[in-house]
């Protein structure tokens, strides 16, 4: 076929550019997606997935039986609709499979995601000032109108934020490229932080340490100590409203977050006792949230968002029920197996494919975490950074697939 070496070139870079473009805009990374899926069945390539296709088919395949046997499958439309973007792990996985085309992947979220936190500074200006001619308490007044970015909701962005700050933090501790240009790598690093810091995101917070917990450990374990010093230097200095919201985290000033998401858990683990096996059905718990309402709990509830469970976890395990629950976490277990595995088969000292496998265990670690108080593979634009990030690190492990430091 005279024209497949071109069709297979315009198949990589629309999958680099629907990778890369997640960052600004879900609309232009989907059309993308589907463009280099046309190209790649176009160019006859050999299509290929990682060696998760197991547990990921069978978290898929139960994601279906859920919707089947849900009372109301037409709800389900959403997550049917989302099925669409695990394409991007195929199309990734496939045709991303240079380390130096994943390197400047990796790059160009970076620049977006550091755009996108100067956004969310000016962003962050305009709603102080705001706040501030209206006599406001600035925490009050800012919690429900945090900054977003590129993004419509603060929570994406401050997902995507920590994913690309994991990356672009393997990337300078762990890559033999980092050193060129490293002060630019390191002003998008500091953009990015203060972007994650800014959208004031709690479990955010948390997960983020934990993945950059990691990572340290890893490059150098000595500095491990002072991370606790640097935290508490961080809440001396930081602003009021920083260290309420730090506070904030055991006891809420402002609302009751705390005693919002403990009613999200009771209500939650009643449905996963009435419908343990195959769950009420994707987007049904929100539906059916005050059927299941504990009778002891008085209202009016508090306030908070009640369109899912705030737990991927228990999410997952009441829509699907306990089995697709435990075969997301086989999936996510396997992933990082693999690549602690694929990072103990590597020699000493920095190199390309040791940063996208430390890069994307601190991802599932963070995700992991942030699991517990959000549903964030719930969000496309969280899921295809995260499908595209294990897609990089599996071709990372194919040792034919990998690319000098000289690339």
């Amino acid at each position: 076929m005279k024209n497949r070496p071109a069709l297979l070139l315009a198949a990589t870079w629309l999958t680099f550019a629907s990778s890369a473009a997640i960052i600004v805009s879900i609309s232009a990374s989907q059309i993308l997606l589907g463009l280099a899926l046309v190209a790649l069945i176009a160019s006859r390539e050999r299509v290929r997935l990682p060696p998760i296709q197991l547990p990921l088919g069978l978290f898929l395949l139960g994601t279906l039986i859920a919707v089947g046997l849900s009372d109301n499958p037409a709800a389900a439309f959403p997550q049917i609709k989302k099925l669409y973007v695990f394409c991007q792990l195929l199309v990734a996985y496939t045709l991303l499979r240079q380390t130096k085309i994943a390197r400047w992947l990796i790059l160009t979220w970076a620049s977006c995601a550091a755009a996108s936190a100067l956004l969310g500074l000016v962003q962050f200006g305009v709603k102080a000032y705001r706040i501030h001619e209206a006599h406001q308490d600035f925490y009050a007044g800012y919690v429900d109108q945090r900054i977003t970015g590129f993004m419509s909701h603060w929570y994406t962005f401050s997902v995507e934020e920590m994913l690309v700050l994991l990356m672009l933090a393997a990337f300078l501790f762990f890559s033999p490229e980092a050193a060129r240009h490293m002060w630019l790598w390191i002003a998008l690093a500091i953009a990015i932080g203060l972007g994650v810091l800014l959208a004031e995101t709690r479990a955010v917070w948390l997960a983020t340490l934990a993945g950059m917990t990691y990572l340290v450990w890893c490059w150098r374990p000595r500095l491990i100590l002072a991370i606790p010093v640097l935290i508490v230097l961080g809440i001396v200095v930081a602003p009021s409203n920083i260290r309420q919201r730090v506070v904030s985290i055991v006891h809420p000033a402002h609302d009751d977050s705390n005693g919002f998401r403990f009613i999200l858990m009771r209500t939650g683990l009643r449905m996963v006792e009435a419908h343990p096996w195959f769950g009420l059905g994707p987007e049904m718990p929100r539906k059916e949230f005050m059927e299941y309402l504990p009778a002891d709990i008085p209202k009016p509830l508090p306030a908070g968002s009640y369109m899912h469970l705030h737990n991927i976890y228990l999410e997952y395990a009441a829509e699907r029920g306990l089995p697709v629950l435990l075969v997301f976490l086989w999936l996510m277990g396997q992933i990082l197996w693999d690549f602690m595995r694929g990072i103990r088969a590597l020699p000493r000292g920095p190199d390309e494919g040791k940063f996208l496998l430390h890069g994307g265990i601190a991802v599932v670690i963070a995700l992991l975490i942030e699991g517990f108080a959000d549903v964030n593979l719930g969000d496309s634009e969280d899921l295809t950074i995260f499908l595209v990030v294990i897609a990089l690190a599996y071709n990372a492990l194919a040792k034919d697939n990998r690319c000098e430091a000289a690339c």
